[in-house]
């Protein structure tokens, strides 16, 4: 069974983050994670369409990612 935990912060980038980097690590023992995936950058907004937003629309919170794929951060035309 896959689990999922979210880690946000308001004032800076959670990858630099200690504090939430340690409560990472202990997630990951926690759960004796066999693997772990990870990327180098952002990867598009934090919130969740249908949760935070209308099912198909643009999150209110992000206007840089509006018009952008979320994997390659690229203008969508």
């Amino acid at each position: 069974m896959a689990e999922l935990r979210r880690w946000f912060s308001e004032t800076g980038d959670v990858r630099f983050d200690p504090v939430i980097n340690r409560q990472m690590v202990e997630f990951i023992e926690a759960h004796a994670a066999q693997t772990v995936a990870g990327v180098e950058r952002i990867i598009g907004c934090p919130h969740e369409e249908g949760v935070d937003y209308a099912q198909g629309g643009v999150c209110p919170a992000c206007p840089y990612w509006a018009h952008r794929d979320r994997w390659t951060g690229e203008t969508i035309h």
